[in-house]
């Protein structure tokens, strides 16, 4: 998604791009949560901080990756508006990781929030991706 610099301090675009972010399901709770995010975001100094999120670019995150030392584990939505596709943007970040370290989980018709999307879905692939590498 392609934004201008502008758009990232506005509160009307984060409401706007959420509506986007999910495209199936929204949660039971959505319009309420969409009334407090307002609300936080409009407090003073909360877009500058919003908007500089906004402008960092993957390879801040990406330049990591390599140096990961634990397992992780990549959830996705299949219907994720940022990306073209999906499962290769997924993929590529494994990619980036040691060998061995990443493993993917694809949300079925999830946004780009499958944990407020898909809850239940998203708890069946962690719970057992944290018990496997769990440190006692």
């Amino acid at each position: 998604m392609l934004l201008a610099a502008g758009a990232l301090r506005s509160v009307r675009f984060w409401k706007r791009y959420l509506d986007h972010a999910y495209p199936s399901v929204r949660p039971g709770d959505y319009d309420e949560y969409l009334t407090v995010l307002e609300a936080a975001l409009r407090r003073p100094g909360r877009m500058a901080v919003v908007s500089k999120m906004g402008m960092s670019t993957p390879t801040d995150a990406g330049a990591r990756l390599p140096n990961l030392g634990v397992p992780a584990l990549v959830v996705m939505g299949t219907l994720d508006p940022d990306w073209a596709d999906p499962r290769a943007e997924a993929e590529g970040v494994v990619a980036d990781m040691p060998t061995g370290r990443g493993t993917i989980a694809m949300i079925e018709g999830a946004g780009h929030y499958p944990h407020a999307e898909f809850p239940a879905e998203v708890a069946e692939v962690m719970l057992p991706f944290l018990k496997e590498h769990a440190r006692g």
